[in-house]
């Protein structure tokens, strides 16, 4: 299982990705705007702002808040002018880490990420000097299933990628192409994700252990908890001692 994975697993343990809920909001509206701008209004048209809406709805975004997030990617009424960058750099033992931001000022941003990155460990690097390491996919991750084999043979019904388990988690991996309907497959047969996006999956994991994996993990929380970092990905693995302590 991915390091993604691991790392989404556990911040929900942790509380991290609730600890927030401003900047979830602040987010979510900032994904509607760009996914608006990028591929337009209608959202029968634009899969990237129907998943935006649905992440909206699940965090009990008022409707209003919505249309009017969609209507200033759109132009129909005044917003920031924000932009979607990602950084690419190494995380401690040469970990491979991708960073995707939505940000209205790119210099604060470049600033404050690459001093996250040398606070614990790790460097900033070049535009494309990681991403050739991980490939875009479509990820449900999938908690507390009762029925495992069951959802594992639902997914690969719905011609899912590639499904895999790991201490009680379960993680369906899709084309970016295929995503939408595996995930509505899946819905329709009673497996709802913990999880779903497309994110960039490592093609291979750096194992961590001890004071390199605690940087690591302070790393990717520092970057989380940033007020423009949409998404962070990266090629780590850690063992389930680590996870726990954690936990």
């Amino acid at each position: 299982m991915s390091g993604h994975s691991k790392w989404s697993t556990i911040k929900r343990k942790k509380g991290v990705a609730d600890a927030k809920r401003g900047k979830i909001f602040t987010l979510l509206i900032r994904e509607l705007q760009m996914a608006a701008k990028l591929g337009g209004g209608e959202v029968e048209a634009n899969p990237r702002l129907r998943l935006a809406i649905e992440k909206a709805r699940g965090q009990n975004m008022p409707k209003g808040n919505i249309e009017r997030a969609i209507k200033r990617g759109t132009g129909e009424i005044e917003g920031e002018a924000l932009e979607e960058i990602r950084y690419e750099g190494y995380g401690p033992s040469g970990v491979a880490v991708i960073v995707e931001a939505l940000t209205d000022n790119r210099n604060r941003t470049a600033s404050e990420v690459r001093h996250l990155f040398a606070k614990y460990g790790g460097n900033l690097g070049s535009s494309g000097c990681v991403a050739y390491l991980f490939d875009k996919k479509g990820v449900l991750v999938f908690e507390d299933v009762d029925d495992s084999e069951a959802l594992m043979e639902a997914a690969m019904d719905a011609d899912a990628a590639d499904v895999l388990e790991d201490a009680g988690v379960v993680e369906v991996q899709t084309t970016p192409e295929s995503f939408e309907g595996v995930k509505r497959a899946l819905e329709e047969a009673s497996f709802v994700p913990a999880s779903a996006e497309v994110a960039m999956i490592p093609q291979t994991t750096v194992s961590l252990d001890g004071g390199p994996a605690e940087s690591m993990l302070k790393l990717m929380e520092g970057l989380d908890e940033h007020d423009d970092v949409k998404d962070v990905f990266a090629n780590f693995d850690i063992s389930e001692e680590v996870m726990k302590a954690a936990g």
